[in-house]
């Protein structure tokens, strides 16, 4: 097998090993990953470390992936997340099976403005939603499985981590504007699907709708806290000025055209978004300079754990692309010559089984690289590529056995672990990996401008 094969497996390995056997955090995974690919580049390792730590410390990537770490932070700090939880609540709690349509719209908006990771997704979510949904009549096991099944859109749909991972990977075979759009798209099918899936558990269990005393009326729950909706155009405007019609009329005024190139949408996103949360909940904000410390105090393990995961993840790539992974992987391609739906079909299939134990950060920064090269070597649109990869790492969050996200669900919900496995595999797991399969292809359409 080529060197650099060789090596993309060792540092696979390395990091599950260490994560999920030995049971220690995923930064430390990623830093002995980094070291072990390392390794194989024998006398040339003192050069090709250097030159991966410049260009890790010079990724836009890693900046913005601690951009949205603080921005989903600031959101769920400042009460922001629970007065759109509040609203959706207000508005859907009164359908039959109304706690789970709630827990699917709120795991959409946390995943479309605040960007977490899936387990984060279903314990924000859930921890409403859950003892919700258990005590309107859902048994405990349903309740986990669509709370964990929901999870996924936490890295389904832009901005996420995962996104902007895959961005760092493909360089300048796609812009972050088409990432966006498409992934947006692609995550609305996800959405859709777990729509009418709600709807057929609903119908199936004989969920009725509730009548308790409890339900706050939706213009009540608009009164508290209509503005937090604002923050949706932290993701909208930054958007509107860089794809479309408006972003072709500012293109072409002579002073504003040429500055328009130069913005970030994955920089200026968690910028307003934050902004916006701040002037919308400006009454929550620390006062003092003691409570601004404790504030920013709290956010610093969020930062430690994603900046040394992504410092890590891009120098390990680095170190494996000067060891000529992409020309390994396109030699071994081309002597398989296997059909393209069955390569892409392998591809997805590796990704879900190694998102099982790892989470969609995890596992795109350890085979995200390979499958990209993989999918593009064997004639897929890059596009097509990023967005199928995306949405194979999405399953992460019902993905057995050992996906955070599921023990999340079931604690909260006094449910098994195990009577929610092979519902989430049916009903989340299998799904969404054909959507990957089928986006990629191109059969099933996301948009390719931007």
């Amino acid at each position: 097998m080529p060197l650099a094969l060789i090596a993309l497996a060792v540092f696979i390995t390395v990091i599950v090993v260490w994560n999920v056997v030995v049971k220690r955090n995923m930064a430390e995974a990623m830093l002995l990953g980094f070291i072990a690919t390392l390794l194989f580049a024998g006398g040339n390792a003192p050069q090709y470390a250097a030159d991966a730590f410049v260009e890790a410390s010079e990724n836009d990537v890693l900046y913005a992936a601690v951009a949205f770490v603080f921005m989903t932070y600031f959101v769920e700090k400042t009460g922001v997340m629970d007065k759109l939880i509040g609203i959706l609540s207000s508005l859907l709690g009164r359908l039959p099976g109304g706690p789970a349509f709630v827990d699917t719209a709120a795991s959409g908006a946390m995943g479309a403005v605040a960007g977490g990771s899936n387990t984060g997704n279903a314990a924000a979510s859930g921890s409403i939603t859950g003892p919700w949904m258990v005590r309107t009549g859902w048994k405990r096991e349903r309740a986990a499985t669509v709370i964990a099944g929901n999870a996924g859109l936490g890295s389904a749909l832009p901005p996420s981590a995962s996104m902007i991972i895959m961005i760092g990977f493909a360089g300048t075979l796609v812009t972050t504007s088409q990432v966006y759009l498409a992934l947006l798209v692609a995550g609305s099918y996800q959405v859709i699907y777990r729509v009418f899936l709600t709807w057929w558990f609903v119908y199936r269990d004989g969920i009725k709708s509730e009548t308790g005393a409890e339900h706050v009326a939706l213009r009540t729950s608009l009164s508290r806290g209509w503005t937090s909706a604002l923050i949706f155009l932290g993701a909208v405007l930054p958007i509107l000025v860089t794809v479309g019609p408006l972003a072709d009329l500012l293109a072409s005024l002579p002073r504003i055209g040429d500055s328009m190139e130069n913005i970030s949408l994955i920089m200026w996103i968690p910028i307003l978004i934050i902004f916006i949360s701040a002037v919308v909940a400006w009454k929550e904000l620390p006062k003092t300079l003691s409570q601004w410390w404790r504030f920013f105090e709290g956010s610093v393990p969020r930062f430690f754990t994603i900046g040394a995961i992504l410092f890590f993840a891009i120098t390990a790539s680095e170190v494996l692309a000067s060891l000529g992974l992409d020309e390994d992987v396109n030699s071994v391609l081309s002597a398989m010559s296997l059909p393209l739906w069955l390569l892409v079909t392998l591809i997805g299939a590796l990704i879900v089984i190694v998102a099982g134990p790892l989470s969609s950060t995890a596992t795109l920064s350890a085979v995200g690289q390979v499958a990209l090269f993989s999918m593009v070597g064997a004639g897929i649109d890059p596009l097509l590529a990023v967005i199928a990869i995306l949405v194979f790492a999405s399953t992460e969050g019902a993905s057995p056995p050992a996906s955070g996200s599921i023990f999340v669900a079931c604690g909260i919900t006094k449910a098994r672990p195990e009577k929610t496995f092979i519902p989430l595999v049916m009903y989340y797991v299998v799904p969404f990996f054909i959507l990957g399969v089928l986006i990629a292809l191109g059969i099933v359409p996301v948009p390719m401008g931007g």
